[in-house]
């Protein structure tokens, strides 16, 4: 401040304005050493006068320490009074009125946590099924269900041209499929799903068509197992559990009957569903085989299907076993099938041979189909008795049948007469099969004449070079083996080329073959 003051106002300012305007400091009054400064609540903009916008503009400047004491100012108008930079100044209340009390600070604004968002809506909402009075709808978790997870789904319904939603549970659950029970057939249903958690519910998830609640009609099928279109085979006491699934809409009516007569409760229980029929035996006979006819109709439309079962046990043992004939180290056996097969057909007989030494049982033939055999190799002078087994899909029969006599194999005196072989005569000139090539080498390598003779007796080899013969030569070796010949002539020179023939000579005649071998000297 410099002293000068502002121009006064020609009219003094209102009452309500001096009431509102904070009280000015005193005169040379300095603030307490080590004390902080008080914030004074900024005054309202209504507060300060318009006419004093030259004395705000000058308290921006900074306040000296000890500002000089300022000229009185006239008792009819008001003085703006400086206040710290940055402030608006205020006017001085008028004489005699009470200074308002100070307001207090404003209270530090609190820090809110953020909030967990909520789960985002169910994924691929569908109806998977309808039928007279329900449906079932079938959706996919949210991709985003937060951190503290999904407390589960909520369904709500409403009828076409209403808007009032119904929960269909009140408790969320965590299943993704749903059935809405006990609707009127011809309704249409709007649905819609939404993923509830701790940190709220998400967006809902709806259905773009409304669902018409009516039956859907669907022709009876009988779905019958892969394994069941064959003969079904069960051992004699063991159950039989079978189960065969239908389909059809409305609810078919199944049926079962074996030979067209209805089955017998005491033995088979059967237990319908709406998806699938049970055959039950628990302890399966010889009696219950057959096959058993299964009917699915609805409204006058069927589906037939036929369930072959086949119950089998260990067949009898085979009928009228005998000996036939033993003839050198030889048996003949023969026998009948056996009485009983045991509800399944002979696959084959198991024949056995026992020693009288031993005592021991040893199998000689595995599955034979015929009903007659002959055992061979046995042993001079052994005693040896015989049983087969008969033979099905169970496996071997319980018991055996065994031959009434035995069969004593007895050492034959026999005659040795070699096989009178007419001579032939052996007897042959030589004659070559295969001749000499012509041949050209290089000097300095080796090389081999070849050719082959046949002839009895065994013919004499003769090597001629140009008509002279080749006798102990250490530049030729001459060998014969099995009728071939070979002539190797090391590191020829060349001199060595010419003419060579190969004679093969015995009692019974002669022959040759000759050749032409060239040696070429490198350049």
């Amino acid at each position: 401040m410099t002293g000068k003051t502002s121009p006064a106002a020609k009219k003094p300012a209102p009452a309500a304005a001096k009431k509102k305007a904070a009280p000015a400091p005193k005169e040379g009054a300095a603030p307490k050493e080590g004390a902080a400064p008080k914030e004074e609540a900024p005054p309202k903009e209504e507060a300060a006068p318009k006419q004093e916008a030259p004395a705000a503009a000058a308290a921006e400047l900074p306040a000296p320490e000890h500002p000089p004491e300022q000229p009185p100012a006239p008792t009819d108008e008001s003085a703006p009074i400086p206040t710290e930079a940055g402030a608006e100044a205020a006017p001085a209340p008028a004489e005699g009125s009470p200074a308002p009390p100070a307001e207090p600070p404003a209270p530090e604004p609190k820090v809110e946590k953020p909030k967990e968002e909520p789960p985002s809506c169910p994924l691929s909402l569908a109806v998977e099924e309808v039928s007279e009075n329900s449906f079932t709808l079938t959706w996919k978790a949210p991709e985003q269900t937060g951190r503290a997870g999904l407390d589960g789904y909520v369904v709500e319904i409403c009828k076409d041209g209403s808007s009032d939603w119904k929960a269909v549970n009140q408790e969320p659950f965590l299943s993704t499929r749903c059935t809405v029970p006990e609707l009127s057939s011809g309704d249409k249903i709007h649905v819609r799903v939404v993923a509830v958690s701790a940190s709220g519910s998400s967006a809902p998830a709806t259905l773009e068509q409304p669902v018409l609640i009516r039956e859907i009609l669907q022709l009876p099928k009988i779905r019958m197992p892969r394994h069941l279109r064959e003969t079904y085979i069960r051992r004699v006491g063991d159950a039989v559990n079978i189960m065969i699934p239908f389909q059809g809409k409305p609810q078919p009516e199944v049926s079962w009957s074996k030979g067209g007569q209805p089955l017998d409760s005491s033995r088979i229980n059967i237990r319908t569903t709406a998806r699938d029929t049970i055959f039950y035996i628990r302890q399966a006979q010889r009696t219950d085989s057959g096959k058993y006819e299964l009917t699915v109709r609805i409204n006058g439309a069927e589906d037939k299907a036929t369930l072959d079962i086949q119950v089998v046990e260990p067949p009898g043992p085979p009928q009228n076993l005998k000996l036939v004939d033993v003839w050198g180290f030889n048996v003949a056996l023969e026998w009948t099938p056996p009485a009983d097969n045991g509800n399944a057909e002979i696959k084959g007989y198991r024949v056995q041979k026992s020693d009288k030494k031993s005592g021991k049982w040893f199998t000689v033939l595995e599955r034979c189909t015929r009903t007659s055999c002959t055992i061979s190799d046995l042993i001079i002078g052994n005693t040896y008795s015989f049983r087969v087994f008969s033979e099905n899909i169970c496996g071997l029969s319980d018991s055996a049948a065994v031959a009434s006599g035995v069969a004593h194999i007895e050492k034959t005196k026999t005659t040795y007469q070699p096989e009178k072989i007419p001579q032939r005569d052996m007897m042959e000139p030589p004659k070559f099969t295969q001749p000499l090539t012509d041949r050209t080498t290089t000097r300095g390598y080796s090389t081999h004449l070849f050719c082959s003779v046949r002839g009895f007796p065994q013919p004499k080899i003769i090597w001629l070079k140009n008509q002279m013969e080749i006798r102990e030569d250490p530049k030729y070796i001459a060998l014969i083996d099995q009728g071939v010949c070979s002539l190797e002539i090391r590191k020829p020179g060349p001199f060595d080329g010419g003419v060579y023939t190969c004679k093969a000579v015995n009692p019974l005649g002669e022959a040759s073959v000759d050749c032409r071998l060239d040696v070429k000297v490198p350049k």
